[in-house]
């Protein structure tokens, strides 16, 4: 799930930290769901303001909006908790669409909030909110463009169904820091082939959407101006069922693994928290990345 603080962003895709905080001026904000329920998330949302929510025939659109890169901080990873409670208990919404404001989807999770000790309250925080969206009762489609990286590669995992851009990359760079991507060693062999998942988590190389595409991890590729579009249609033709088929279609479709997810997620937080961070390297991976320096593995 390791990603980036504010970050300026490479033609290799990967992201430079640069630190600070970066919010932009106009936001388009619902302030209450049809039903009347105020979507509001309290300190966090004030202090962020960066998940957006919209609605229409059924559809609740959240869009992440942390400019420039979508960093996902522990104040905006609860903010889109808030989000999606608040819409997953709305008896309007058929189905969800996540999307992500400017060129890139997210560059993960902030790097200084892995250090200790911080990562004590990051990593059950991060691994909440991947759970908030694997038990959003309606669908849930996410929209990809740009540069989808560590923890926020993560977060579309736990989406049923992704458009990607053509220009959008995937990849899982935790271990070039010395760390691991916790939802992803749980995710990913029960999406793609075993061999997939361990050759993203073990090198760290993104992959292109038609490949993700093969590999089963988006459904479709559009052009990138289209990511959007593409995903909202995508979210109306699920949108024009009953809610209560789908709500029961989506619980009988996920039956079979969803206990099986719950019991590797709570296993890689152990190994994470326990184990990982007891590491040497772990620090190391971490400090030298904020520091813009390479690292010197111990192998311990």
């Amino acid at each position: 799930m390791g990603g980036r603080r504010r970050a300026k962003t490479g033609d290799d895709g990967r992201s430079q930290a640069t630190g600070g905080d970066v919010r932009r001026q106009e936001t388009t904000v619902v302030p209450s769901s049809p039903s009347g329920r105020p979507l509001s998330s309290g300190t966090d949302a004030a202090a962020c303001n960066t998940v957006h929510v919209e609605f229409s025939a059924g559809i609740a659109r959240l869009t992440l909006d942390h400019p420039p890169v979508n960093i996902l901080t522990r104040a905006v990873m609860a903010e889109l908790r808030d989000a999606l409670g608040r819409v997953s208990g709305d008896e309007s919404v058929r189905v969800v669409v996540f999307l992500a404001g400017g060129k890139h989807f997210s560059a993960g999770a902030d790097v200084g909030e892995h250090l200790p000790p911080a990562h004590e309250q990051l990593i059950p925080e991060f691994l909440a909110t991947v759970e908030a969206l694997l038990d959003c009762p309606v669908p849930l489609v996410a929209g990809v463009r740009g540069r989808c990286l560590g923890g926020g590669f993560e977060l579309v995992q736990a989406a049923d169904l992704a458009v990607a851009g053509e220009g959008a990359r995937f990849g899982q760079p935790e271990i070039v820091l010395g760390v691991l991507p916790p939802a992803a060693c749980a995710l990913l062999p029960v999406l793609t082939a075993p061999g997939v998942a361990a050759e993203l988590v073990l090198t760290g190389d993104p992959m292109t959407a038609a490949d993700a595409e093969r590999a089963g991890l988006v459904r479709r590729v559009v052009p990138d101006d289209r990511v959007d579009e593409e995903a909202l249609a995508m979210g109306a033709r699920i949108a024009r069922h009953s809610r209560a088929a789908l709500v029961l279609t989506k619980k009988a479709l996920r039956a079979g693994r969803r206990a099986a997810v719950a019991e590797a997620l709570a296993a890689a937080r152990g190994i994470y928290l326990d184990d990982l961070m007891a590491t040497r390297d772990a620090l190391e991976g971490l400090r030298a990345f904020q520091d813009k320096r390479e690292p010197v593995w111990s192998h311990r």
